[in-house]
């Protein structure tokens, strides 16, 4: 039984108040009243009348309207984040009855860590695109953890240990961590026997992790030590990680994805390769109870196939 709410009319309020949903989220989007007619369509009286009779129906300030421009209250963003999710999920069924629901449709929108989604995500959205046409794709490559549950992104690939709680997940891979230096440094290296003598040579740090300098390496099940290193360097991205260690500026540990490269090149050399450090997981993450798009499932299908083939080619190599 649909709800009731302060009016009237009872056309107004339930169903009916869900096409005012657009209207909301477009001022919002937008940021003035003009601009959202503008992108609807239509004029900006009948825009900023259903607006604010959607105020008056649930006796709540939703806009701070001012002559410049228009924001949302704290309950209008809560509402905002509600209601972007709901048009999105509509946006996607329209696109799967339109297309049929084998085929992928609309705009794939997703998030990854910046080093990843440029060696990685980047030539996929190639051969996504290339296969599927019909789609676009919106990526925001960061290494900021993103809301998927904002309503604005439908895919995270997650590199590392899963923290998030209350999503679905799909394990599509694994990556090793690796002990690299340059070159340049390969006497220094030769003398290397156990991961404590890494301590007295210069470390790289990447900032951007938990516990950057201190690394817990084992040789069989038995036999594991943990190593405390002296950063010399600290840099918060993995790539700037890399070209530090590339310039010979001192050993790091690095994803393979990220060196495999440089160590087919000989760019980069691995150190104490008989030791080895803990492996973590790639994830494509999705908000809870979402329906999945076509779209979707094609491209973690595609991002599957990558993975087995990288780990393939690196298992051939090892």
């Amino acid at each position: 039984m649909l709800k009731t709410y302060n009016q009237a009319d009872n056309s107004l309020g339930g169903l009916g108040n869900l096409r005012r949903l657009t209207y909301f989220v477009s001022v919002v989007e937008t940021g003035s009243f003009t601009a959202a007619a503008e992108r609807l369509g239509i004029t900006k009286a009948v825009v900023s009348q259903q607006v604010a009779r959607l105020e008056s129906e649930f006796r709540t300030s939703l806009l701070v309207r001012t002559t410049r421009k228009v924001q949302p209250t704290e309950t209008g963003q809560a509402f905002y984040l509600r209601c972007a999710m709901i048009l999105r999920e509509a946006e996607d069924a329209f696109d799967e009855l339109a297309e049929g629901s084998t085929d992928p449709a609309g705009t794939l929108r997703l998030t990854a860590p910046f080093d990843y989604g440029i060696g990685i995500v980047v030539p996929v959205i190639a051969a996504f695109r290339q296969r599927h046409p019909a789609c676009k794709v919106d990526a925001i490559l960061s290494d900021q953890t993103l809301n998927i549950m904002s309503g604005n992104i439908e895919l995270a690939i997650r590199v590392g240990w899963l923290a998030e709680t209350g999503l679905q997940a799909r394990r599509i891979g694994t990556f090793r961590q690796l002990l690299v230096a340059s070159p340049s440094m390969a006497p220094q290296v030769a003398q290397l026997t156990r991961p404590e003598d890494i301590a007295r040579l210069p470390f790289v740090a990447n900032s951007a992790l938990r516990d950057s300098q201190r690394w817990n390496f084992a040789r069989s099940e038995i036999e594991r030590q943990d190593v405390t290193v002296q950063a010399s360097v600290f840099l918060d991205a993995t790539l700037a990680v890399r070209t530090a260690v590339c310039q010979g500026l001192g050993l790091s540990v690095l994803p393979d994805y990220a060196v495999q490269d440089d160590l087919a090149a000989g760019r980069l050399i691995q150190v104490l390769p008989q030791w080895r450090l803990p492996s973590g997981g790639i994830h494509a993450v999705f908000p809870a109870a979402r329906f999945r798009p076509a779209k979707v499932r094609a491209f973690v299908d595609l991002l599957v196939e990558s993975e087995q083939l990288r780990e393939a080619s690196n298992g051939s190599n090892r």
